[in-house]
Parts: C-alpha cells; structure tokens; sequence
C-alpha cells in the first residue's frame, strides 16, 4: 500500500490539489531564498507541478527533479513535456539515505513535504547528503508541517500527524527544534521560519564552512 499522492489525469501527468494551493506561496518564499542563477536540485518531486511551476517562474535556474517512486518521475518527466521546460532536466532517482547522491553539486536544494512521509533516518541523511553537494552559504529549503515546542500549531496538523503514525508509525510530523539541531549538527544554521497557508512552515537553512554530523539526534 502506497501513500496517495494525486490523482492521474491520463496523459502521464498526476495533480495533486495540495501542490496546486501551495506553489504560489512557495513561489514567494524561493524568490528571496535561491540564487539568481545556478542548479536547484528538488529532493522529492511528487508530481512534479512544483519543478514545472518554479522552472517557468526561474528561467535563470536549472532545475533536476528527483523522486525514489518510478510512477512520479513518469509524472515529473510529463509535467517538463508539457512545458515545454529547457531548464529542466530529466527526474532522477534519488534516495537520501542512499550515499554518495547521484548529483555531486548544486547550488541549492528544495525539498517540499517530505520529512513526514518518511522515517526520521531520512531528515538526517538529507542534510548530510546535503552537506556534500552544497556550497557556503547556499540555501536549503524545507516545507511542510512542523510542531513547535513540542506543541501542534493547529488540531488539523494534530489529526494529520495521526493518520501519518497510523499509516507508517515511523512517519509523523516532525518537531522544528529537533530538525533545526539535526541541521545544525551538519553544518546548517536556520535563516528564516515563514507561516504558510494552511499550517504549513517554510524554513530556510543556510551551509556554513564547518560543521559535521555526528549523529545522535
């Protein structure tokens, strides 16, 4: 049983709505966090309304989605047809937590809704695998639900964290505090924590010239 994550709409392409509310908002937040120009590596593409969005909003950038789920790069690689997208390169699969990355350097790194459909292991292979292809000062962008202080930020994210625990006890929202120590202890400081519609958070880390992850958290 797989995670549902949009509805196919019969031309290799899958739509889901979540994606369609909150790439405007997104949008507003990577104008101020991504370099001019450069590669963007998005780690978990989904459907791949995101890369096809950004990419018109970013001519200057190069964008190379990924996703580990084979029905997403088929739905990604439709999504850069329809464009059509030069500045986008064809999905790749990219497992975090599966070292070294199949790209060596980036210029950025976006990765939307991730950390909760997957098991903690993944947050903190990302900034570690991160840390090998990011230079100082680039930006890494995180988006989705958080809790704060240990505390939901509203009762929806409370019954969505449930359903998440339900479906794979080792998924979940994850604690901000404990995401921005993971990033920390891999050589990232956070830069910025933005409200999102829908109880969502964008947060922005930025590599530092030190730091290494020893584990732990």
């Amino acid at each position: 049983m797989r995670w549902q994550i949009g509805e196919e709409l019969g031309d290799g392409r899958c739509l889901a709505g979540a994606a369609e509310r909150n790439k405007a908002p997104i949008l507003e937040v990577l104008a101020g966090a991504l370099p001019k120009s450069g590669l963007v590596l998005e780690i978990g593409s989904g459907t791949g309304q995101h890369v096809a969005h950004f990419a018109r909003a970013f001519p200057k950038l190069d964008w190379q989605p990924s996703d580990v789920d084979e029905e997403m790069r088929r739905s990604i690689a439709a999504w850069i047809r329809r464009g059509p997208l030069a500045n986008v390169r064809e999905p790749i699969s990219l497992d975090v937590q599966s070292l070294p990355w199949p790209i060596a350097v980036a210029d950025a790194i976006v990765c939307i809704n991730v950390l909760h459909v997957a098991p903690w292991a993944t947050t903190r292979a990302l900034f570690t695998g991160a840390r090998e292809v990011l230079g100082s000062s680039a930006c890494l962008f995180l988006y989705g639900p958080y809790r704060r202080e240990g505390r939901h930020t509203a009762p929806s994210n409370e019954r969505f964290d449930a359903e998440l625990r339900a479906f794979d006890p080792e998924w979940g929202v994850r604690d901000l505090e404990s995401v921005t120590e993971v990033a920390n202890l891999a050589g990232f400081v956070r830069s910025e924590v933005v409200d999102m519609p829908a109880n969502n958070l964008s947060l922005v880390f930025r590599r530092t010239a030190t730091g290494a992850f020893s584990g732990g958290v």
